[in-house]
């Protein structure tokens, strides 16, 4: 009796540890499942619409750097990242520059923290326009409150995050950028602040340097469905980067596939070298971080007929679509950051 007890004993402990075994996956599928519900329901086309409307209302008068308008899109934006949790540096979000012809630009900037301590990722997207030319309202729903969207989305996203008990490797910092349409002086104040040791970490106190910016996430015009990289697929996204090319190309692939997004995804501007060093290079908000050997990427969906145009409308832009590139530009940071 007693051997027969052990035995039984030893089978049924056996048994339990392979049932603990066997269950182990499946708890770990569920708790990224309810996380990815969670994250996922923070981003809404609803809410994305509402963004774009107010950005490209009357009230933001197409959002010319230094107008009243622009000034209106300022306090919104302050009060969307004080609202999402967004920690301000220093005396508050805003940090003021001159454009090129004397007018005053206003970058929105906010922080959320990382494990890493000396290590940063900034995220961006400029939310000036072109605002009213010889009358007429220019209202800039592609380019680029879509971008803007984008990024508060992420903000949102990432606020979720931290409430299921997860944070970020790095510090994040959110900057919607002013300015540029003005010589892209608004990225160009950001680089200004990290060089001079003006922009301070809330934490630990100590100044931000460049040097520990790891890597450079603009969105630029990612609303549109309406110039596809393949005839038919109007579900896609481009990301243009350089250095660490295949290794972004590698993760952006992955979390597509992994979350089930389906996205078309390209790397360069349908096919042609010359437009993809043009927007990568010179034309876009990386450029002044490039310029000083910081590493950057850019999210687009793209040129359209409606770009810097008066029809450049809410009307226009495929908001499933935007929020399906809003989830996996997050979950690609989830992996890259």
């Amino acid at each position: 009796m007693p051997s027969r007890e052990k035995s039984r004993n030893f089978f049924s402990t056996i048994a339990l540890c392979v049932a603990i075994v066997l269950a182990f996956p499946a708890q770990a599928k569920v708790i990224r499942v309810v996380g990815t519900e969670f994250t996922h329901k923070a981003v809404s086309e609803r809410q994305l619409r509402a963004q774009v409307e107010f950005l490209c209302d009357s009230l933001c008068d197409g959002r010319g750097t230094g107008t009243p308008g622009a000034s209106e899109a300022t306090a919104w934006l302050v009060r969307h990242f004080r609202d999402l949790g967004l920690k301000a540096f220093g005396e508050g979000y805003v940090r003021s520059f001159r454009t090129p012809d004397g007018s005053l630009g206003r970058n929105v900037i906010g922080w959320l923290p990382g494990n890493k301590k000396d290590a940063y990722v900034i995220v961006t997207a400029h939310y000036d326009g072109l605002g009213r030319l010889d009358g007429r309202l220019y209202p800039g729903a592609d380019s680029n409150a879509s971008g803007v969207a984008a990024l508060l989305g992420l903000c949102s996203m990432s606020r979720e995050l931290q409430r299921i008990g997860k944070a970020w490797r790095k510090n994040i910092i959110f900057v919607a950028l002013d300015g540029k349409n003005q010589g892209l002086s608004g990225s160009r104040a950001l680089w200004n602040l990290l060089e001079s040791g003006a922009l301070v970490d809330p934490e630990t106190g100590r100044p931000v340097r460049g040097d520990e910016v790891t890597l450079v996430v603009n969105i630029d015009q990612v609303g549109s469905t309406l110039s596809p990289l393949k005839s038919g697929r109007k579900d896609y996204l481009i990301l243009l980067s350089a250095g660490a090319a295949d290794y972004h190309r590698g993760s952006l692939r992955t979390q597509n596939d992994k979350y089930g997004l389906g996205l078309d995804l390209g790397w360069d501007y349908y096919g042609s070298s010359s437009f993809t060093r043009l927007f990568y290079e010179r034309v876009s908000d990386q450029r002044p971080f490039l310029e000083h050997g910081r590493p950057a990427v850019m999210f687009t969906s793209g040129i359209t007929l409606n770009n810097n145009q008066i029809r450049d409308t809410p009307d226009t832009l495929d908001y499933t679509v935007l929020k399906k590139r809003i989830w996996l530009i997050f979950h690609w940071l989830e992996r890259v950051v």
